[in-house]
């Protein structure tokens, strides 16, 4: 009788701890999905204020993603270093470092200066990622790892929702829609006037980030966040796993990265890309502002159908084909449809890829055991995705023209498609 009170007693505390990381890591996700899905408003008002071609434009995402590629080792040894509390609040210092230096780019109009800062935000957030999904994986049942990532992507996604249409406010975008139309008609003089008070407009809105991600540092730093052992493995892993030298030689590992880098990819392709081809169909930036949000909502409605129905019915596994077929149907019909009705397809990839992320995690972590730390900085590697595939996108939209440039997502969606098949089986080099 004593000791089953103790064993509930103990299940209770666990439970709590649990619950409380959640609701710390669940806002640390919210944030990072403001200021990355803020990306998608970025693009098309950077185009007008720096006068940018369609490809220069998506140097915006390549910047921001690419500092996953440069930060992802740096993460593990500064985790390693620090643990995952202190690590997650000297990322979040970072961010508002990148966030700062918006207000110089905004003074300048200067490109590089916006791409610096976005460079730097990017790099915090590698080091977020890096502690954010494994410690979500590792905390609590495996079975119910997808259904965990869910939710924290509903807080990530619900921000995404939010972001364009507060910060769309903050940046007038009905007068960025009157300038693009009367742009040509005016003065080299008042052309400048006009795109120099277009820049200052990006001011308020990121000194708001910068306030909050201070303050979410210092909330992350006096937690009671409990750190997580990622080196521990059970008695019959560590025997699988002991002919084992490097995360390289988990093949699944490998593949889940190239999967996430596609993934990452078509993503941002997506939520990133929608208003700028919103105005190439002769949508204006005010009206195709909610459809990078319909984005957001469908992700978020695939995420909910993520935690009702994984792992009771439905696999993670049979969860990431269905979106990958799902990714490649919504493609071709944005292709061969037009206006509205393309834009609403672009949109509903959300809902395809909104359980890819939650699925793909678990499932290339699995059996790592003590690789977990090394294998989850490979993956956070792969988000680089987001830098390299819209930029191919943007140069095929200046080369072709937007909607045919939607090509170029599916064969990343076949691939995710075999990785979710048998890909992820592959234990043996």
């Amino acid at each position: 009788m004593a000791n089953s009170i103790a064993k509930d007693n103990t299940s209770s505390k666990a439970n709590g701890n649990t619950t409380r990381s959640i609701i710390i890591i669940g806002a640390l996700f919210f944030i990072f999905g403001f200021v990355t899905w803020l990306n998608s408003l970025l693009i098309p008002y950077l185009e007008i204020a720096c006068e940018l071609t369609k490809f220069q434009s998506f140097f915006v995402t390549f910047a921001f993603y690419i500092a996953y590629v440069v930060m992802a080792p740096l993460s593990t040894r500064t985790l390693t270093k620090l643990g995952f509390k202190k690590g997650m609040s000297v990322a979040l210092v970072i961010m508002a470092f990148g966030a700062l230096l918006f207000i110089p780019a905004a003074i300048t109009r200067t490109y590089l200066i916006f791409l610096t800062g976005l460079f730097i935000m990017g790099s915090g957030l590698a080091i977020l990622q890096t502690a954010s999904n494994p410690y979500v994986t590792i905390v609590g049942p495996a079975e119910s790892a997808a259904k965990r990532i869910s939710i924290m992507g509903i807080c990530n996604k619900l921000a995404g929702a939010i972001a364009p249409i507060l910060i769309g406010f903050f940046l007038q975008l009905e007068k960025a829609d009157a300038l693009q139309a009367e742009i040509s008609s005016l003065t080299s003089a008042e052309r400048i006037n006009e795109l120099n008070e277009m820049a200052l407009r990006v001011i308020p809105p990121y000194i708001g980030i910068i306030v909050v991600l201070l303050l979410l540092a210092i909330w992350v730093y006096k937690s009671s966040l409990p750190e997580v052992d990622t080196d521990e493995e059970d008695e019959n892993l560590s025997s699988t796993n002991a002919n084992k030298k490097s995360v390289f030689d988990f093949p699944h590992v490998i593949l889940g990265v190239i999967t996430l880098f596609l993934y990452v990819g078509v993503e941002v392709i997506a939520a990133d890309s929608i208003i700028s081809y919103g105005a190439s169909q002769g949508i204006a930036l005010t009206t195709a502002k909610y459809f990078a949000t319909g984005t957001m909502v469908a992700m978020v409605i695939g995420y909910i159908i993520g935690i009702i129905s994984i792992p009771k019915l439905i696999s993670q596994e049979n969860a990431l084909r269905v979106s990958a077929v799902l990714g490649i149907l919504f493609s071709i019909l944005a292709i061969f449809t037009e206006g509205y009705i393309s834009l609403a397809f672009i949109a509903l990839l959300g809902l395809a890829n909104s359980l890819m992320w939650p699925a793909i995690w678990p499932m290339a972590l699995a059996d790592v055991g003590r690789f977990t730390k090394a294998a989850s900085s490979l993956l956070v590697m792969g988000i680089a995705g987001g830098a390299i595939i819209p930029l191919a996108y943007g140069a095929l939209a200046e080369e072709w023209n937007p909607q045919q440039a939607y090509w170029v997502m599916i064969p990343c969606y076949l691939f995710i498609l075999y990785f979710a098949i048998s890909g992820y089986k592959i234990r043996k080099s």
